[in-house]
This record gives C-alpha cells, structure tokens and sequence, in this order.
C-alpha cells in the first residue's frame, strides 16, 4: 500500500511539474515557441563548447604525443571535422524540414546531439583502447556535426515563420540568445568542476561530467518541442516538385553564398574569441586555466543582452546597420582589442574581450533575420541550413585549426586577428550589396 502511495505521489508530482513547465512557457504559443526554438539551441552550442573548452586535455588523452602543440592541434582537428559535417547536416535536415516539417526535423537534431554528448562522456580514452578511441571520437562528432547542421538554420526558420513582420528579428535572434546560454552553461561547467575537483582530478576523470550533463538538456528539449507548431507558412505552402537542396542550388545559389559571406565574419569571430581564446590564454599567455574560462563566462554573460537590445534595434531601424556595425568594427577594433588581451592583468584581458562580445553580440541580431528574409518557404530551411553551415564547416569550425597553425608558423601573437580582419572585409562588401529587408513580408 505504502508503495502504491509513493507511485501515485510520484505520478501527480511529475504531472505536476510537466504541467508547470509548459503551461510557464506557454501562456502564448508564440512564447511556447521560442522556448522550443532557444533550449535546442542551447543543447547544440553547449556541447559544442565543452568540447571546445576541454580541447587541451583531450589532446592529451586521445591524441597523446610529446609535442604538446601536435595534441592541440589534432583535438582541434576533430573540432573541425564535426564542423565540416555541417553542410551534409544541413542538406539532410533541411530537406527533412522543407518536406515534413519544421518540427521532426528539430526533434531529430536535439536528438542526436543528445545522443553524441552522452556517448563522449562515456568514451574510453587512448590508454584504454588505443588508436579506436580517436576514431570513435571522430564518428561521434560527426553525428553531431550533422545534427548542428540543421539545428540553428532550422530554428530561425521556424520563429520567423512565426513571427510578425515588425518583430522578426527580435524572435529569430533566440536561438543564438540559446546559443550563447549554452556557450556559457558549458564554460561555466568545465569552470566549476575545474575548480572544485582540481586540476589533475579533472583532467583524469572530471572532464567528462560537462558531456554526461548534455543529456539532461537534451531530455528537457524534447520534450519541449513535442508541444511546438508548424508555422502556417509551411502547412499552406505548395509543395516542390523537386528536391528542395536542389532547387536552392539551381534558383538561389546567390542568396547563398550572401548568407556565406555575410556569416562570415561573425563565425571566425566567435569561435576565435570563445573557443580558441581558452587555450590560447592558458598555452601563450600562461593565464591560469581558471582565469580563462572566467573570462570566457563574463564576456558570454555581457553579451546576452547585447543580442536582445540589437534585435530590437534591427527591428526599428533595419538590418543593414547592424551588418555594417559588426564588419567595420571588427576591421578597425580588433587588434588593439586582442592587444589588450596580451595584457597580463586579468581586468584588460576581459575588457578585450568583452568589446568582442559587443561587436558580435551586435552583428548575430541582423544576420538571423536575413538569413530567412532572403528566400522563400519551400527552401528556406535547406538555402539558410547550405549557406550558413558551408560558412561555419569551411570558415567557422576551422578557426581554432587555422589560428593555431598561423601562430605555430608565423610566431606572430596577431596572426589569429589578421585572419579576423580579412573575414571583416568579405563581409563588409556582402553587407553593401545586399536588399535591406525589414519590415517587408517574407518571400512566399
């Protein structure tokens, strides 16, 4: 009797809180909807940044060499090659969401990179199982870089078509508010049980809480998209009568390759400032491991309300500027900002590096709305999902890669920001060419 009770107690409270939640998050659809949109984000980009953040211990594990730059450089490897899946992620999953629907195809990305994260944090290391151990490691982030492929252009998709034609940026830039939530949960993490477990415990075993906790998130993402809606723009649009990647190919290659260039720069930055920054700071400027992922924590934190305010902003005075904010600042400030970071006090490191999270911060705002403003229904989730992952597979995830062999060959400490400032100028003249498109009704 006393275990029916428990079970029964067990049953209404967990009625309870499954009531709680959704009926918090979804007093509108539309507030339901974002929630569904941003927690996937989340999920993605915090595992993304676990992994990116442990990249000097798992060089060690599972790449070991004497050379400690050939460790690094090999984890970075395999940070790249999940990234270099993106595309195919992108043509799978969008083809999925440009013929289902928007939903499966969002419930199959968080799954996946669910799936991925645990795995990792489960996986045995080099001096377990040898050489399978980094093969392994390969194929598990290549599942998750196909998820990714299709998570965040799929996402802002999905607000968009659910959005109003004043307030599109505003909705479409939660995804990338989610991102950054799970850039900084995954730096925050990997901070704290740094800090509690030491370093030598953490490195030996402590590193793979971080990836056992993605599992969580991706549970609480499931379940939230579960009660997500199609928007109405893909219910009453007319089906294709061919692939949608291919017809994106044929008929919109060039609003691809703006939305290429036009990430561009946004892409190189992020990850050089919040991935590649952690084992710069700890392996050239000898900061502590500790420091680094504070800084790394505070800057994320500025720049979250940063991409709210910019939104908002795109929405009242246009995409352009925004666009134009980003690219030419990031010419003009980034080298006296990564100057301040080669400072040895921790408050300039920080101050650097938060004036990357407003240029950035600022630049995510206006390039998530014309990402879907540029292209019409029936390919706008596999256009976006081809365009932006080719930027971040060819441009974004090989950043740390390209940044550590710049520096190993030139023994120049600005080399990294030199590429930065190139990727500014592409983007600068995409920003000039291209249609302002706020306010205007989304291509049918």
């Amino acid at each position: 009797m006393a275990g029916f009770c428990k079970s029964k107690s067990v049953g209404f409270s967990y009625y309870l809180l499954r009531h709680w939640i959704f009926n918090i998050s979804s007093k509108t659809i539309k507030r339901r909807n974002i929630v569904s949109a941003a927690i996937g984000n989340t999920l993605e980009w915090y595992d993304f940044a676990v992994y990116g953040t442990m990249a000097p211990i798992i060089g060690k594990l599972f790449f070991p060499d004497d050379d400690p730059f050939t460790s690094l450089l090999a984890a970075f490897g395999v940070f790249a090659i999940g990234y270099i899946a993106r595309p195919l992620g992108g043509v799978l999953l969008g083809h999925m969401a440009d013929k289902i629907g928007r939903k499966p195809a969002l419930i199959l990305s968080v799954s996946m990179m669910g799936i991925g994260s645990t795995a990792i944090g489960f996986l045995p290391t080099h001096a377990e199982i040898g050489a399978t151990a980094a093969i392994l490691l390969i194929l598990l982030r290549i599942l998750q870089g196909l998820s990714v492929g299709g998570e965040y252009p799929g996402s802002i998709v999905f607000l968009a078509e659910h959005s109003s034609d004043n307030n599109r940026a505003f909705n479409t830039s939660w995804p990338m508010f989610g991102s950054v939530v799970g850039f900084l949960l995954g730096s925050a993490l990997c901070s704290l049980f740094s800090n509690i477990l030491g370093t030598a415990e953490f490195q030996a075993w402590g590193w793979r809480i971080p990836f056992l906790f993605g599992a969580l998130i991706a549970i609480c993402a499931i379940l939230f998209r579960r009660h997500m809606t199609e928007p109405s723009y893909f219910s009453d649009a007319t089906p294709l009568n061919t692939f949608p990647f291919i017809a994106a190919l044929r008929d919109h290659w060039r609003a691809i390759v703006q939305i290429v260039c036009l990430s561009l720069v946004n892409a190189v930055g992020f990850y050089l400032l919040w991935v590649y920054a952690i084992s710069y700071l700890t392996e050239q400027m000898h900061v502590s491991t500790t420091d680094a992922l504070d800084i790394n924590t505070l800057s994320l934190i500025i720049m979250l309300p940063v991409i709210t305010f910019s939104a908002i902003l795109s929405d009242r005075i246009g995409r352009k500027p925004l666009l134009y904010f980003v690219a030419v600042g990031s010419l003009v400030f980034s080298w006296p900002l990564w100057w301040m970071m080669h400072h040895q006090s921790f408050a300039f490191i920080l101050m650097g590096q938060v004036g990357f999270a407003l240029l950035f911060g600022a630049g995510y705002s206006g390039l998530s709305a014309v990402m879907v403003e540029i292209l019409p229904t029936g390919v706008r989730c596999s256009a976006s999902g081809i365009g932006y992952n080719l930027c971040l597979g060819i441009f974004g995830g090989t950043t740390p890669l390209v940044a550590t062999y710049l520096l190993e060959r030139t023994s120049d400490d600005f080399s990294p920001v030199y590429y930065l400032m190139a990727t500014a100028v592409i983007s600068l003249i995409a920003t000039f060419f291209i249609a302002e498109t706020a306010r205007k009704p989304l291509p049918g």
